[in-house]
């Protein structure tokens, strides 16, 4: 299982969401995400997001919120604990990505962009700030089949 972040940054009611539509062989091709990426040596998940950040937006989160670990598991895809953050505060200027295209999308319009059914479920928990949260999200294909938070079906 591989270990990633995913942070949403959240500004006057909307989210910086990347359009992922740069990389070939992207599991997230044509998807809108919040943005993130996997972990180098030694880093811990919030050494990653923060780095995630720069990288991708060219700006500094300031005391994101750890929200929750997300488990993806998929018939077609490698298995992955996604590390869940939300920031409201930031410094810096906004810079373009080669993963995708940068938007601040109003949060009512993103509901009707493509993304991952299971990504509605954890967004819902990081808007409600639900206590550190685990979500278990199977996959087959690109239909969500089964949805566990803190044990329990909710799928």
């Amino acid at each position: 299982m591989k270990n990633t972040t995913l942070c949403y940054i959240e500004r006057e009611g909307a989210y910086l969401l990347l359009h992922r539509i740069k990389k070939e062989n992207d599991l997230n091709r044509d998807k809108w995400i919040g943005i993130g990426g996997h972990f180098e040596e030694n880093e811990s998940p919030e050494d990653c997001v923060l780095r995630e950040a720069r990288e991708e937006t060219g700006l500094t989160l300031l005391s994101p919120r750890y929200c929750g670990i997300v488990t993806f598991v998929s018939d077609r895809w490698e298995g992955e604990y996604m590390h869940l953050f939300h920031a409201t505060d930031f410094a810096g200027t906004l810079r373009d990505c080669d993963e995708g295209v940068l938007e601040w999308v109003p949060k009512e319009k993103f509901r009707g962009l493509p993304q991952w059914e299971g990504d509605k479920l954890f967004l819902d928990l990081m808007e409600k700030r639900t206590p550190f949260f685990s979500l278990k999200l199977r996959y087959e294909g690109d239909a969500l089949r089964e949805a566990v938070l803190n044990g329990e079906a909710i799928l």
